[in-house]
């Protein structure tokens, strides 16, 4: 099927980099003396919770077209930047992993808000923290979006359903994923490499044009700078590629729980033109999300579909946790 980007409506327009007040809580003490301090953006306080998780190379910042509407169609939208990445802080202890991501936003969501459940939603990094989240504390996520990520491990449910395992295509294998070797095996000599932050936002900057993440000119240059800002120190560039290095052996604090079936009602969204995630990603969530809607594939979008796509990304969103919302109301 060809989709002419040429055709694609106008996208809502995006708000000002100042428009949300941004704000900080602590959620990780034994991190050190001081904790570990999550910062986020909290709109629409007051209607059902939902947590939006960015990916990488992505902080908080690629909700900017979702959140408004989310908080005004009844929804309190809650989107931070996980640890290490935008402006929250970095690890003292230097620990990036799925179970540490999802312990601090439980601790957000659940210790601080003082909400028993929520809605999540998730692409990339966040949709797979997502699925670890509503493992390691039953009950708390009530529904899931999961967009362009990797599906939970059940590969023998995989291999009995005839797909060929061997051929998945993971995060990184696509047309322009040597960056994914450089990030997770030798993150040293890409980070000698990229000295300055000229040179690291410039790197990240590839993800959204010629990498091919994104759909070509869904992302302006200002949008770029938007995006890449907060990976101009080294710190926070090596903090996004702990999630590849997992694969090359880093420790973790805890074992990620991803190697299950879902069985929480999820909304299965994949961008068309997603050259991160191949299109096995609509078979694999098939057989890996029991009570699922979709896979609904987005034309004239990639890998950061709710920003390309955020006209149609944001009401899919608003009706799939409407229920949700009107019985919170009440």
């Amino acid at each position: 099927m060809h989709y002419d980007l040429r055709l694609r409506p106008e996208q809502p327009p995006t708000p000002a980099p100042d428009a949300f007040t941004i704000h900080h809580r602590e959620v990780a003490p034994s991190e050190g003396r001081d904790g570990l301090s999550l910062a986020f953006v909290h709109e629409g306080t007051g209607g059902y919770p939902l947590l939006l998780l960015h990916g990488y190379p992505e902080t908080k910042r690629i909700w900017w077209r979702n959140i408004g509407p989310l908080a005004e169609a009844g929804y309190e939208v809650i989107v931070p930047d996980l640890r290490g990445f935008g402006d929250s802080d970095l690890s003292t202890k230097d620990v990036y992993d799925l179970a540490a991501w999802s312990r601090d936003l439980y601790l957000l969501v659940h210790d601080v808000l003082s909400h028993e459940r929520c809605g999540v939603v998730g692409g990339d990094l966040g949709a797979l923290i997502g699925v670890d989240l509503l493992n390691r504390y039953p009950g708390f996520v009530e529904k899931l979006v999961f967009f362009d990520s990797v599906p939970p491990f059940v590969f023998d449910d995989f291999i009995a359903a005839g797909i060929d395992v061997a051929a998945i295509r993971s995060i990184g294998d696509g047309p322009t994923g040597d960056y994914r070797m450089l990030q997770g095996a030798t993150p040293d000599d890409l980070a000698a490499e990229l000295d300055t932050p000229a040179k690291r936002r410039r790197y990240v900057a590839g993800m959204y044009g010629h990498r091919l993440w994104a759909s070509p000119g869904t992302f302006a240059a200002a949008d770029v700078d938007f995006m890449t800002e907060p990976f101009s120190t080294e710190e926070r560039l090596r903090a996004g590629w702990a999630a590849y290095q997992l694969q090359y052996g880093r420790a973790v604090s805890e074992p990620p729980i991803v190697d299950r079936k879902v069985d929480v009602p999820t909304l299965i969204l994949y961008g068309m033109d997603d050259q991160v995630v191949g299109p096995d990603f609509l078979h694999t969530c098939e057989v890996a999300f029991t009570n699922r809607t979709g896979p609904v594939v987005l034309p004239g979008a990639g890998h950061f579909l709710q920003w390309e796509r955020a006209d149609l990304f944001n009401p899919l969103v608003t009706a799939f946790f409407g229920d949700l919302r009107v019985r919170f109301t009440r």
